[in-house]
């Protein structure tokens, strides 16, 4: 077909949707008593309800496709059971509102919004959500997107009181970006819902930042995790895309993969955590490749039969423990001719290839006895126990097991820091 039937062909399709949204009503939806009710009632596909400055009264169920758009100082208010807003179909828009006071019950899931799996493409952007137990719960709708939005949960509860600031179910191909969440359990619980996308969202002050649980070919990609207990705890899924994250200050681990197999793991910033940067627990097949992993106590805990990843062009810099690995296997961690950089190897690089001339080994016989047996570290500054070490250094052949780099940089890579957060 040539260029010009093209051109008209598409003038036309919007004149077509010229004339289908010249059907819609606006309606303005003062705050007063039941007008939000008696506008719902009213409306029918395609209309945009305008919700005007102030206490609208919820909770609301939202059975058309229609614009729920709030003005500035629009609040909608729940009555503390429930979900504040139920969307029970399609091509639902929710839109520059205040929302709050859901209800407190865990096994009915009470949110803010709620979409159910009729609410097919739903679009809930820039709203604020305080107060609620779960900001949005996504049970069940295909290609939904939250974007956006502040989500701030219930610091009156417990944190194992309180609700996710967004709970995932079974909603394949959703789309979260640019949301700030905090104070709430998770950030973002996905239970059983395949290729999601999060990204350039921004977390502190939860539990773990981005809680995975069987959720296939998902993308985590540009988020910030501050503070958190995790910041993102990936179990039992297979190819997720895991790239160009931050974890800052997190207590417990930066990255957690429990069971997590075939991901790609690349570009991430993993910084200041008290106890490990990386925990991997039976986790396999995965490439973990340009990250930094930095001042951490332990910068890689890799256990629990984890075999067959690639490791290369990481950056592990001052952590009191590069690696943390007990077993008998040796596990070569390059690919591809090239290794990774570690702050404690002190080495020579004689033909200026950027590949040091000597291996690096993290770990050696002293290092698995002081972690299968505590106590011996009150024998770490005697000379047996130092001769052994030399002696392993010396001649490597005596090493039980372990970690070995052939291939080391002698210069961290060139790392870009992730340009990511949300957007208020």
């Amino acid at each position: 077909m040539t260029r010009f039937f093209w051109q008209i062909l598409l003038g036309a399709t919007a004149l077509v949707g010229v004339g289908l949204s010249a059907h819609a009503t606006e309606i303005i939806v003062p705050a007063q008593l039941d007008a939000l009710a008696r506008a719902l009632e009213k409306a029918q596909d395609g209309d945009v309800l305008r919700l005007s400055a102030g206490i609208h009264q919820g909770p609301i169920i939202i059975d058309r496709s229609l614009v729920l758009k709030g003005e500035p100082g629009a609040e909608l208010k729940g009555n503390g059971k429930g979900s504040v807003i139920t969307v029970e179909a399609p091509d639902v828009v929710v839109d520059g509102l205040v929302i709050t006071g859901s209800g407190l019950s865990n096994e009915t899931l009470d949110a803010g919004v709620k979409l159910t799996k009729k609410a097919d493409r739903a679009r809930i952007t820039g709203n604020k959500f305080l107060n609620n137990l779960i900001g949005v719960d996504a049970h069940g709708p295909d290609d939904a997107y939250i974007a956006d939005n502040l989500i701030e949960g219930r610091q009156d509860l417990r944190p194992n009181e309180r609700g996710n600031g967004i709970y995932v179910w079974n909603s394949p191909r959703l789309v979260v970006e640019y949301n700030t969440i905090r104070y709430g359990r998770d950030g973002v619980f996905v239970n059983t819902s395949p290729k999601d996308t999060f990204r350039n969202n921004y977390f502190e002050n939860v539990r773990f930042a981005i809680h995975y649980m069987y959720g296939n070919k998902g993308t985590i990609s540009g988020n910030v995790s501050v503070g958190n207990n995790i910041g993102y705890a990936l179990m039992f899924s297979n190819k997720l895309t895991i790239k160009n994250n931050i974890s800052k200050g997190d207590r417990d681990h930066g990255l957690m993969l429990n069971y997590a197999n075939n991901a790609v793991i690349t570009g991430n910033y993993i910084q200041g955590t008290p106890e490990k940067c990386l925990f991997m627990y039976n986790a396999n097949k995965n490439i973990v490749s340009g990250n930094t992993f930095k001042r951490c106590e332990i910068g890689v805990h890799f256990t629990a039969g984890s075999a067959n990843n690639k490791f290369s062009d990481n950056a592990f810099i001052g952590n009191k423990t590069q690696v943390k690995y007990v077993g008998t296997r040796h596990l070569e961690w390059t690919y591809e001719g090239r290794g990774n950089f570690w702050s404690d190897h002190s080495a020579f690089d004689m033909n200026g290839d950027g590949i040091a001339d000597t291996a690096y080994r993290p770990n050696d016989m002293v290092d698995q006895i002081l972690w299968t047996q505590p106590a011996a570290k009150l024998l770490t500054g005697s000379p047996a126990v130092q001769l052994l070490s030399w002696t392993q250094s010396q001649f490597p052949a005596f090493l039980p097991g372990g970690i070995v780099d052939t291939k080391p940089l002698m210069h961290p890579p060139e790392i870009t820091m992730p340009k990511a957060g949300a957007r208020r």
